[in-house]
This record gives structure tokens, C-alpha cells and sequence, in this order.
């Protein structure tokens, strides 16, 4: 207990898969003395402000929390000074969104440690999770690195391989189960970084792979195309950027988000055919495609 108790950590982190996390570390009795989080952005149809996961969960847990613009010099002054006056010794980063200058790692003793669910160095970048799906990785996992100011470039601390029992697996599925593993990866191991049990080992540059931020444009399906590396797509982008085909009907194109589909045979059938269940045209509420299909609409 004396181990956890000594662990006084600031958390930087912003969307739903972070607050997976944030509850692995507090089964262990780790909580954040501060959290630095995302502004709040505009939602939904009202484009209302909304504070992000972390901050609704920050608020849950009555933990005070900062959400600055950007990570200026003077928000560099003013953190470095909550810190030494909350006897920090460690930040710890979870899909916080953004590159953290070397003024900032260099505020906390223990450095800052950062988990990224992928096995590093394989799939550095914004998107590995769903770039994982799309690329057909396979051997997917988590890691804990120590952040420097390149992006996930950082000495490792430890990884972990996750096995998926069906491949593949949705976006969505894939995020939850890596959140709570590389939660876990960090609550395992932080403390024993912060009493110095445990040393970081650099990574292997010449391995290194890369991933990007995805875009709306991202999603747009030929149909025509490989059935499987179709359904690759249609579940790397569940969610967000979203899957989509092109539709006419009556000499006017849609576009059709398409939520869900399966493959019709076993990969390395003479000819497997990808199936398509869910859909949202737009404007319209998520459908049957063969009710879809009913309208007259045909892909283009």
C-alpha cells in the first residue's frame, strides 16, 4: 500500500477509451490528484458545449480538472506550480490528443508515462486501434513507454499481446478491450516506476510502422472491390470517420453509411461475398439493407 500511496500523478486524457483506463487505475487505489482534459466542444445537432468523458468522469470523482486551449508557456508555468504544490512526482498520458513540449515533460521526477495501445514500435500515430482492423495487424496490444517529445518514440516500460478470439473485430469492441488492458499494464506498473523497480528500454526505430488521422473521405467503400478488406473497412470505421457507399435512385445519388456486414463464406472461398446488414442512408434512421434495397436505390 505504501507503494500506491507514494504514486501522485497528474492525468492527461480526453475521450471515452481514456476514462476506460482512468477505472483500471482507480480498482487499484490509483487516482489522479489533477486531470488535464480537452475544452469543452460543441455536440449534437445544437452544437451545445460538452465537456469530454474525462471531464464528466473528473467531475464524478471530484477531482479538480484543467482544460486549457493550448500548452502555452504561461499554462506550463501555472501546471508546474500546482504540481510542486500537489507533491506530483508523475504525469501519466492516456489519448490526450496532443505532443507535449519538453518544458512540459520535464516538470514531474518520474517523467511522464504514456500508454498506447498498440505494441510499439509498431503503429505509432493517432489511429492504431482502428489502423490495427484496417491493415489486418492481427498481433495487436499495449504498451508503456516513457514519453519524449517525439511522437511515441519514448523508451518502453512494458507491453503486453491481447489475443482477439474473431477476427475481425468491430472498432468499437477493439477500443474497449485494449483500454482496459493497457489500463491494467499501467496499473501494474506504475508504482513500480515510481520507486524505481523497473528500467525503460529503448525501441527498435527500424521496426517503427506508422498510422494517421483518419478523415471523412477515409470511409468510402467500392463495392466492387475485395470483399474482405471491404469488411476490414466497414469495422475499423465504426463509428467514426463511418464506412460509406455511394447510391442511386430515381437519377439522385445518396451517400449510405453502412454499419454492419459479414462475410458470406470463409476467407479463401472460391468466391466470398461481403454481406451487408445494417445501414443509414442520410437523413434516415439506421435500416435492414434488403429494406434499403426495397426503395430502388442501387450502388453506384
Amino acid at each position: 500500500m505504501a507503494m500506491y500511496q507514494s504514486t501522485r500523478f497528474v492525468f492527461f486524457g480526453t475521450p471515452q477509451i481514456t476514462v476506460v483506463a482512468l477505472e483500471e487505475l482507480e480498482k487499484k487505489s490509483l487516482v489522479p490528484a489533477l486531470i488535464i482534459t480537452a475544452p469543452d466542444a460543441p455536440q449534437g445537432r445544437g452544437l451545445k458545449l460538452t465537456p469530454s468523458p474525462v471531464a464528466v468522469w473528473a467531475k464524478h470523482h471530484s477531482i479538480p480538472t484543467l482544460k486549457p486551449e493550448k500548452l502555452d508557456q504561461a499554462f506550463i508555468f501555472s501546471l508546474q506550480a500546482t504540481s510542486s504544490k500537489l507533491q506530483v512526482n508523475l504525469f501519466v498520458v492516456v489519448a490526450y490528443g496532443h505532443i507535449l513540449p519538453q518544458t512540459l515533460l520535464d516538470i514531474p521526477k518520474h517523467g511522464v508515462l504514456n500508454m498506447h495501445p498498440s505494441l510499439l514500435p509498431r503503429l505509432r500515430g493517432p489511429s492504431p486501434i482502428r489502423s490495427a482492423i484496417l491493415t489486418d495487424e492481427k498481433e495487436v496490444g499495449v504498451s508503456v513507454m516513457l514519453l519524449d517529445e517525439k511522437m511515441d518514440h519514448g523508451p518502453i516500460i512494458a507491453q503486453k499481446k491481447v489475443m482477439i478470439d474473431t477476427w475481425p473485430p468491430s472498432g468499437k469492441e477493439l477500443d474497449e478491450l485494449l483500454a482496459h488492458e493497457g489500463g491494467k499494464l499501467l496499473a501494474e506498473y506504475l508504482p513500480r516506476w515510481v520507486v524505481g523497480e523497473i528500467e525503460a528500454h529503448a525501441q527498435n526505430d527500424d521496426l517503427a510502422t506508422y498510422c494517421k488521422m483518419f478523415t471523412k473521405e477515409d470511409g468510402l467503400l467500392d463495392l466492387s472491390a475485395d470483399p474482405y478488406h471491404n469488411l476490414l473497412k466497414i469495422r475499423a470505421f465504426e463509428g467514426w470517420p463511418c464506412a460509406y457507399a455511394l447510391f442511386e435512385r430515381n437519377n439522385e445519388r445518396t451517400r449510405v453509411k453502412i454499419l454492419d456486414a459479414h462475410l458470406d463464406g470463409a476467407r479463401g472461398a472460391t468466391a466470398p461475398k461481403l454481406v451487408i446488414d445494417r445501414v443509414k442512408p442520410d437523413g434516415k434512421s439506421e435500416m435492414n439493407y434488403q429494406d434499403f434495397l426495397r426503395s430502388g436505390a442501387q450502388p453506384v
